[in-house]
């Protein structure tokens, strides 16, 4: 057996079945071949005019969306270097909110260009060395294209709120970045803690209710739940609120006993003392100043019987999630069995109500005075995919208005900086001697990508305005951009239209990471797949 399975070099090393690929030509350019085809899926979905991708998961969920995180998610990238493009963009995703479209592209285009390089005769480390000098370059002079006086800013003042969160929803939403863009700022607003630093994303709800239009859509201060009142009180205001983790019911003892029952009048007050008992606690809720009762799990009949004697409204609210954020807006804390509250442990509401929007029983609850608790973004659209859509924009508005709340300075948007970017970092190459020159040249040559996709994505001539750009740029006119609806060349800080500048820090910068992380591979060794069934991730849960 031994003799006949002699095999040479690398083979002979490795388990059989393995595959081994080596070299410029099958590793480097085969990596930058697959990054190059995954930017070009994001490519076309970048900026306002950006096109939609109709993405199908293997779970059969239709996706139609311009989202660049969302489509790279959903793709289940197999190619060990595109997947590297994939988590740069997730990296992005999770540090910012936006932008994970320029920094895939971005990495995508510096990759092509290293493509152009590597057959000219450069060598990888080359490249690699060129490019870290110009993204270092590249940070320098973004610091100094940040508008003046934006370093410090009113995160409450929902003008200049709006200025920096428009670009971000304009890009997924084009033509309603403006009703898109007050709900959001108006919902921000609403939570935003003393110190903005400690915003937290996740007190802006987002609720979607088929039906209607964009315009039907409102800022709710406090939550929206989906789902109908136990009970026939369906309306009450300035109450009192307790909350049941465990369920509203007459609860079964831990211990298992037999009852011997000896004549009727036994049996009639064993049942008796049962009732007694939830009437006895119900009213003890009733009378600690509770008007509602929320519960976590299912409410018994007889229980709620009692509540409605005692003229209390039943909600049920089946999610932990939910119940948390619930005690979150209310300032309650959740009770794990049904006893009397302490009146520390009561939350307190302006309003819940039950209304019906577009056929859905919602309950709405409100609560004004309750400083900075949860507000809810309640959207209206005609059909799924739009509403998801939709909340991806608003998703996108959130996390901006974080990032700002960290850096509120802003650069030049709609391709402006990136011309700019060009520009200088071109001249920089001429500076540098030695091999790297031509690396840095390409690397500025990348940022061309930007305005050329957002003119094709519009259908103007990308050559012309490009060339037009550089023309201004050349003589000083630092902050001029596409105007992409009238297809010119405008100074941007007309059109309103401005980036924040971590958004833009972060992209290049996890771009550059990601490119020279795939041209550092020179091999590539697979060893045998295991075998057995495929076992597919559980979904993730909602994290809290």
């Amino acid at each position: 057996m031994g003799l006949q399975m002699q095999s040479h070099g690398i083979q002979s090393m490795l388990k059989e079945g393995h595959k081994h690929l080596s070299g410029l030509d099958e590793a480097v350019l085969k990596n930058i071949d697959a990054c190059k085809q995954l930017s070009l899926i994001t490519r076309t979905s970048l900026g306002p005019n950006g096109m939609n991708k109709m993405v199908i998961n293997h779970l059969d969920k239709l996706f139609v969306t311009n989202d660049a995180a969302t489509i790279v998610n959903e793709l289940e990238v197999q190619h060990p270097a595109a997947k590297i493009l994939v988590l740069a963009g997730k990296a992005q995703q999770e540090e910012i909110g936006d932008g994970a479209n320029l920094t895939i592209s971005f990495a995508g285009e510096l990759l092509q260009n290293a493509e152009e390089l590597i057959r000219m005769g450069l060598h990888p480390s080359e490249i690699i060395s060129g490019y870290t000098k110009a993204i270092n370059k590249t940070v320098e002079i973004l610091d100094e294209l940040v508008e003046n006086g934006s370093e410090t800013m009113d995160v409450r003042n929902k003008d200049q709120v709006l200025s920096r969160i428009r670009a971000a929803v304009a890009s997924k939403q084009f033509g309603q970045e403006d009703i898109l863009c007050s709900l959001v700022a108006d919902a921000c607003i609403q939570v935003c803690p003393k110190n903005p630093a400690n915003f937290n994303v996740d007190n802006v709800r987002v609720a979607k209710l088929l039906g209607g239009g964009l315009h039907n859509s409102t800022v709710v201060r406090g939550m929206v739940l989906k789902s109908d009142a136990v009970g026939s009180i369906k309306h009450i205001e300035k109450a009192k609120v307790a909350v049941f983790a465990g369920g509203v019911d007459s609860s079964a003892t831990e211990t298992k006993g037999t009852v011997l029952i000896h004549s009727a009048e036994q049996l009639e007050n064993y049942s008796k003392t049962e009732e007694a008992k939830i009437e006895e606690l119900i009213k003890s809720v009733a009378d600690s100043g509770a008007k509602v009762i929320v519960s976590g799990a299912a409410v018994g009949e007889m229980a709620l019987h009692f509540c409605e004697r005692y003229k209390l409204m039943v909600l049920k609210i089946s999610s932990k999630f939910e119940l948390r954020r619930f005690c979150r807006t209310t300032g309650a804390v959740a009770m794990l069995k049904l006893s009397q509250p302490n009146p520390d442990d009561l939350g307190y509401v302006d309003s819940i109500s039950v209304e019906e929007i577009g056929g859905v029983r919602v309950i709405i609850v409100k609560n004004e005075e309750g400083g900075n608790s949860v507000s809810t973004v309640v959207l209206r659209g005609s059909t799924d995919s739009i509403l998801d859509d939709l909340e991806r924009a608003v998703d996108d508005g959130v996390n901006t208005y974080k990032a700002m709340c960290r850096d509120s300075r802003i650069v030049p948007g709609a391709a402006a900086t990136e011309i700019e970017l060009a520009k200088r970092v071109k001249e920089f190459s001429y500076k540098e001697t030695g091999l790297d020159q031509y690396a840095i040249a390409k690397f500025a040559e990348s940022f061309e990508m930007v305005p050329k996709t957002l003119a094709e994505n519009a259908g103007l001539n990308a050559m012309e305005i490009i060339s037009s750009l550089y023309a201004e740029h050349a003589s000083g006119n630092s902050k001029v951009g596409i105007d992409l609806e009238e297809g010119v060349c405008k100074d941007v800080s007309t059109l309103c239209v401005w980036d924040l500048y971590i958004t833009k820090f972060f992209a290049l910068k996890y771009a550059a990471d990601a490119a020279c992380t795939v041209l550092r591979v020179d091999q590539i060794i697979m060893a045998k797949p295991a075998g057995g069934p495929k076992r597919d991730q559980p979904a993730g849960m909602d994290e809290d």
